[in-house]
């Protein structure tokens, strides 16, 4: 496992200026030396202040474009969905946003357009930014039939269809979501989170390393480079 470098802090806003900050270095660094930068971002609620905060930034927005890290298969005006959050925030500075979800109830055919769209991005990666539900699952990585499919690090996909078993109540659709050989292709990786759940969670995931019960940590377990954790109490 690569090293974990952990960022602690007391309160939720202290974490989304700091988790920020941290996106902003990335995304000047890799426009001043390669022109252009691209981020793989997640859904949820906890990154949504960080990512005002980005957003805000006097960056070239122009040439960033934007990755979800998977999305739920729903149509585009579904308060569900990823990539219609992340154009929110970000296509009105000029941020071009790859566009994840559709309305499917197949998720491997869904995975196999995105996909195709997913061709016509930068690749790979300078910032892979994720989340961790509390059940430890990162991404779309959930338990279910297509869980190992999307751990697989030999299949040679970027995207696969996802079907949880049981559905998560709070979003019981169908997913897409890149794999975690895809997450681990970025850059930097980067770890939110907020709360003392989660936050025990991502220590047991992570000491379990790739025997992990957790999806976070059988990602985590086999990154290249260093991973930065950045967590709040609150």
């Amino acid at each position: 496992m690569a090293e974990i470098r952990w960022h602690r802090f007391e309160r939720a806003e202290e974490l989304a200026a700091a988790t920020a900050r941290a996106a902003i270095e990335v995304v000047s660094s890799a426009l001043a030396v390669r022109g252009e930068a691209c981020l793989s971002l997640p859904g949820g609620s906890t990154p949504l202040p960080a990512f005002e905060r980005l957003a805000a930034a006097a960056l070239d927005w122009s040439r960033v474009t934007i990755i979800p890290g998977d999305d739920r298969l729903v149509a585009d005006d579904d308060p569900l969905c990823n990539s219609s959050m992340l154009m929110h925030c970000f296509e009105p500075r000029g941020a071009r946003v790859l566009r994840m979800n559709m309305a499917s109830a197949d998720p491997a055919s869904a995975a196999e357009a995105i996909e195709a769209r997913l061709a016509d991005m930068p690749w790979p990666p300078d910032l892979v930014w994720l989340g961790i539900g509390a059940d430890g699952h990162t991404a779309s990585i959930l338990p279910g039939p297509d869980m190992e499919a999307a751990l697989d690090t030999a299949l040679p996909r970027r995207i696969v269809g996802v079907r949880p078993d049981p559905l998560p109540p709070e979003a019981p659709v169908p997913r897409a979501t890149m794999t975690r050989a895809a997450l681990l292709e970025g850059t930097r990786l980067l770890v939110m989170l907020a709360g003392e759940r989660k936050g025990a969670v991502l220590r047991q995931a992570i000491a379990a390393g790739d025997a992990s019960a957790f999806p976070i940590g059988r990602v985590l377990a086999q990154a290249r480079s260093p991973v930065d954790i950045y967590w709040s109490r609150t």
